[in-house]
């Protein structure tokens, strides 16, 4: 008889902490909600928040943009632009978090869409969103030069120019999109032909890039979904891909 009134009070402990664990959480979400609510009156409707949640410091709030992330006080009243910065570890806590909520799953992505050149075995993978006219898509392809043994999927995003679009058409058009896609990018040899193949895969790209934010060229991704900024060394960028593999 005692073991079972132990076990009801043990069950009604449980269910309290259950309870007020639950009521903490709505109460958080009605503070976060009602905070996303009055930034958005306040922002207005270009800006889109994806979420809110609590900084580590207190009374400061974390606002994703999806390309950017801002911080806000508990009443929507003031803003901070900038990058939050732990001193202890010297670490870009803003940096991490934008990289955190970003991650895409990469086995997901449409690489039938996709450019795909293979150095090596091969057996390292990223993604990148690159435009033709991109000065900066070219830089990332002298250094994938001196990269070794990853497989390297460029989805064409043509959003710089018109022209862009031509070439994008001319590349996945071509009899070797790889060959004619390095062509151009590294030794500026200018992809010839008609494009009158489907390139239907490069309004894709472009419905693609735009729901992942993809903002700029180029924007890398590393296997594990998280994303790089385009101008990495190349000592940078092979760290980063072995780190995944």
């Amino acid at each position: 008889m005692q073991d079972m009134k132990k076990i009801v009070r043990i069950a009604v402990t449980a269910v309290a902490v259950a309870a007020a664990t639950l009521g903490c959480t709505a109460q958080a979400d009605q503070a976060t909600d009602k905070l996303k609510s009055t930034l958005q009156s306040r922002l207005g409707g270009d800006v889109e928040i994806k979420s809110i949640a609590k900084s580590p410091i207190s009374g400061l709030y974390e606002v994703n943009l999806g390309t950017q992330i801002i911080y806000s006080d508990a009443n929507g009243d003031y803003v901070l632009l900038g990058d939050l910065v732990d001193t202890k570890t010297r670490t870009n806590l803003t940096e991490a978090r934008l990289a955190e909520t970003n991650k895409i799953d990469f086995a997901s992505l449409p690489f039938a869409n996709a450019v795909k050149v293979v150095k090596g075995n091969g057996s390292r993978k990223i993604a990148v969103f690159s435009d033709p006219n991109c000065p900066y898509c070219k830089q990332l392809e002298t250094t994938l030069k001196s990269i070794d043994n990853v497989t390297v999927y460029t989805f064409l995003y043509p959003v710089l120019s018109p022209d862009s679009l031509v070439k994008s058409k001319a590349i996945w058009c071509s009899t070797d999109r790889a060959k004619t896609w390095e062509a151009w990018m590294l030794d500026h040899k200018a992809p010839a032909g008609p494009a009158d193949c489907d390139t239907t895969a490069l309004d894709k790209n472009l419905a693609l890039g735009r729901g992942m934010n993809v903002t700029g060229t180029p924007t890398v991704f590393l296997a594990d979904g998280r994303r790089l900024p385009g101008a990495v060394s190349a000592d940078q960028l092979d760290k980063a891909i072995s780190a995944v593999h």
